[in-house]
């Protein structure tokens, strides 16, 4: 059945470009896991221990604001790079099984 709706659905010349996007995949994986690394070793290590003892939560001006200073910053870019890898390996095994289906 699955093989029915994938032999419908994708035109030939798709099916023949997957090795290269593959390729391609792989290449981004591979440069988002080092710029993962890289930012996470830049970061600052969090220990300060000021959290509210009964929320949690901490409540300065600089902490409601951190998304505007450089380790915002490289927080933000570690979440990029880490859903970019997730999706890039997604689509990678995804174009292996219908690759692997024809």
């Amino acid at each position: 059945m699955f093989n029915l709706l994938l032999d419908a659905a994708t035109a030939d010349w798709i099916v023949k470009s997957f090795p290269i996007i593959r390729y391609v995949l792989v290449f981004l994986i591979a440069a988002s896991a080092i710029a993962l690394i890289v930012v996470t070793l830049l970061q600052e290590h969090d220990d300060n221990g000021s959290a509210n003892a009964i929320t949690g939560a901490t409540e300065s001006y600089y902490s409601q604001n951190k998304g505007k200073t450089t380790q915002g910053l490289l927080r933000k870019l570690t979440i990029a790079f880490a859903i970019t890898i997730a999706v890039s390996i997604i689509l990678f095994f995804v174009t292996l099984l219908v690759y692997a289906g024809n």
